[in-house]
């Protein structure tokens, strides 16, 4: 998820930024003696030195591999874009009881269009949806029909909210959102 919400240049800076910890707390332990005896004394500084060029370029390299972002996306404070867009959940309805360890969801989106590519070109009526269960985003769909794994889900009431992003996979500003409770019953 962290991968998908970032856009392609962030994604790549976040794997390597995590490979130069990663790399180089490998180095640091075994010269601390601290564990990975196989790895030879020299070899722990040569992760070092692999962390230490992971870390540093992690802020250039995507950037230059995949191009510069545009102004508009950089600009802070940017005014996120609003949509007339209406979502509804016509599946699973309010208060329902649900057997089992799969939810048919079923949406009903009207004034907008569901796109499959992540886009910093933002428009009021194109996007994505992303389903929610508890607060925690449980699917990014690219349509109004999802089945919802609750195999790890606990018996009892819970909140599904499903909500229209613009296609950067942020919220339109009114937030284009709907929720309805649901009971997830033993069988």
């Amino acid at each position: 998820m962290i991968a998908h919400a970032g856009g392609q240049d962030e994604s790549l800076a976040v794997v390597m930024v995590f490979a130069g910890i990663w790399t180089g707390w490998i180095g640091w332990s075994r010269l601390r003696d601290k564990g990975f005896p196989r790895v030879p004394v020299v070899g722990a500084w040569g992760l070092i030195a692999v962390a230490a060029v992971l870390l540093v370029t992690s802020t250039f390299v995507p950037r230059a591999l995949l191009g510069p972002k545009p102004i508009a996306s950089l600009a802070p404070g940017m005014v996120r874009p609003a949509s007339t867009a209406t979502l509804s959940i016509l599946s699973p309805t309010e208060d329902m009881k649900v057997q089992g360890d799969e939810l048919t969801v079923l949406l009903n989106l009207q004034g907008g269009t569901v796109v499959l590519a992540t886009s910093t070109k933002l428009t009021p009526s194109t996007g994505h949806i992303h389903l929610s269960l508890d607060g925690s985003l449980v699917s990014m769909i690219y349509g109004t029909e999802q089945v919802v794994d609750l195999s790890g889900v606990h018996d009892g009431p819970h909140t599904l909210t499903a909500e229209f992003v613009a296609a950067d996979h942020l919220p339109f500003e009114p937030r284009v959102e709907t929720s309805v409770r649901f009971v997830k019953e033993p069988g």
